[in-house]
């Protein structure tokens, strides 16, 4: 199963960082190479826990569309969302923000994203060559325009 992992300093504390995550708007903003935004469940403001939320957006010129749930919601310490329907066979993205060790008033965000694609070994050959460095770039984007919105301390790093 491919997995992504990122880190990412932020200047704001946990509780701040952990509320723009959420936030259907900031996460529209931060997507925008996509063009992604929210059509069904929770359309605006921030999400909760058991939230629901459908993401339609696009990724290699084509049109996809992913429903989520938001699983785990433990505030500030992290949240987890898990498709329900979409492309994938498999989707689990664990966010986590931790105090910065250096400064207090600085937040290290950390996401964990495990997926597997549909069609077998044609599938596991797509995730691996293809999906995962695309999919690594567009939460690097993500997390740079986070840390930019809510004051950068270091780019994101793997």
């Amino acid at each position: 199963m491919p997995r992504i992992e990122l880190t990412t300093d932020v200047q704001a504390v946990p509780e701040a960082v952990f509320d723009a995550c959420l936030d259907v708007g900031t996460h529209t903003e931060s997507m925008g190479t996509s063009a992604e935004r929210a059509v069904g469940g929770v359309t605006t403001g921030r999400l909760g826990a058991g939230d629901v939320v459908t993401w339609e957006a696009r990724h290699f010129g084509l049109p996809w569309r992913m429903t989520v749930r938001i699983t785990e919601y433990r505030r500030p310490d992290g949240f987890t969302d898990e498709q329900m329907r979409g492309p994938f066979r498999h989707w689990r993205h664990e966010h986590r923000f931790t105090p910065h060790p250096a400064d207090p008033s600085a937040t290290v965000m950390r996401d964990v994203i495990e997926f597997t694609a549909p069609m077998g070994l044609v599938g596991r050959l797509v995730a691996s060559l293809i999906l995962r460095p695309y999919l690594r770039r567009l939460i690097t984007r993500r997390n740079a325009y986070l840390a930019i919105t809510l004051g950068a301390t270091s780019p994101p790093h793997v």
